[in-house]
């Protein structure tokens, strides 16, 4: 995989779990019933964004193409 697809990759995967975050999208789970694991859903929305960004980019840790190389000594 090239650098630049990478980038793509990168901040397009990343960009969707921000937007579903902040306004105007938060809308789509901004209330606050029905209480998931005794929280308000808007809470409980934030937290599995934050927890889906995570694993989104543990993935993208892995399919880096410049994780391995050395820095410069």
């Amino acid at each position: 995989m090239t650098k630049a697809k990478f980038v793509k990759i990168y901040f397009s995967s990343l960009l969707a779990p921000f937007l579903l975050m902040v306004f105007p999208l938060f809308s789509l789970g901004n209330r606050e019933t029905p209480f998931i694991i005794g929280l308000p859903f808007s809470v409980f929305w934030v937290i599995f964004w934050i927890i889906i960004t995570f694993i989104i980019v543990l993935f993208l840790y892995r399919i880096d193409p410049d994780k391995d190389e050395e820095g410069v000594k």
